[in-house]
């Protein structure tokens, strides 16, 4: 399994569901899919998605200063 990393690619807002899916292997477009749904249901699916957003390291690139 990967490591729960917001990616630079393949973002829509801010990468947590595209972490997500790529940490458990599946299409990101069904991590998001699920969420959007779960988010009719009461719960506090909104502000688990925005503490993830902000306690999720980016990915940095590989930059070479050398």
């Amino acid at each position: 399994m990967a490591a729960l990393i917001r990616p630079r690619d393949g973002r829509m807002i801010g990468g947590v569901c595209a972490a997500l899916a790529r940490r458990f292997g599946v299409s990101a477009y069904a991590v998001r899919a699920i969420f959007l749904v779960s988010c009719l249901l009461p719960g506090p699916q909104f502000l688990l998605y925005v503490a993830l957003w902000a306690l999720l390291p980016n990915e940095r690139t590989a930059t070479t200063a050398w």
